[in-house]
């Protein structure tokens, strides 16, 4: 019987638990879609739901509560204006988990979990701009600075 278990272990301390799980919501809410293990991935989809339900209230406190559980002002901010609005109609269930193979190495059941109704631009937040868009910037201030010397002589 698996009476008095509440939740996976997952074969590490309560503190590398915790901070596990906070680093793997701060970086779901950033890419709106992670790619974990199995496990991993159905123990973080209730605790995603309850932080989004938790930033839908959008007062003060609810803010400081999240603040307190993410340690991250950009997956506050994130949260409480972005994703709050998205899923003001939805009552729950605002991710989804689905299963994505196994592992190379060590054939562990691998899984992505994502938000419903993502924005496919979020993963490519930390990905820098091309070297041609820099060459084109650097003219246009080039370009602009050297009109900002021409109207200082005058």
């Amino acid at each position: 019987m698996r009476h008095k278990f509440g939740y996976r272990k997952l074969n590490k301390t309560s503190e590398h638990r915790k901070a596990l799980f906070k680093n793997m919501l701060n970086s779901l809410i950033k890419y709106e879609q992670i790619t974990t293990t199995l496990p991993k991935a159905k123990e973080l989809k209730p605790k995603i739901d309850k932080v989004i339900t938790l930033g839908k209230k959008n007062n003060l406190a609810s803010k400081k509560n999240l603040f307190s559980e993410l340690q991250s002002k950009f997956s506050v901010d994130k949260i409480s204006k972005t994703l709050s609005q998205r899923y003001e109609k939805r009552k729950g269930g605002y991710s989804r988990v689905i299963r994505s193979g196994y592992r190379y190495g060590d054939d562990a059941p691998m899984a992505v979990i994502e938000l419903l109704d993502r924005d496919p631009q979020a993963k490519k937040i930390d990905i820098k701009s091309k070297s041609g868009d820099k060459d084109k910037l650097k003219s246009e201030s080039k370009s602009k600075s050297t009109e900002e010397k021409t109207k200082s002589k005058k």
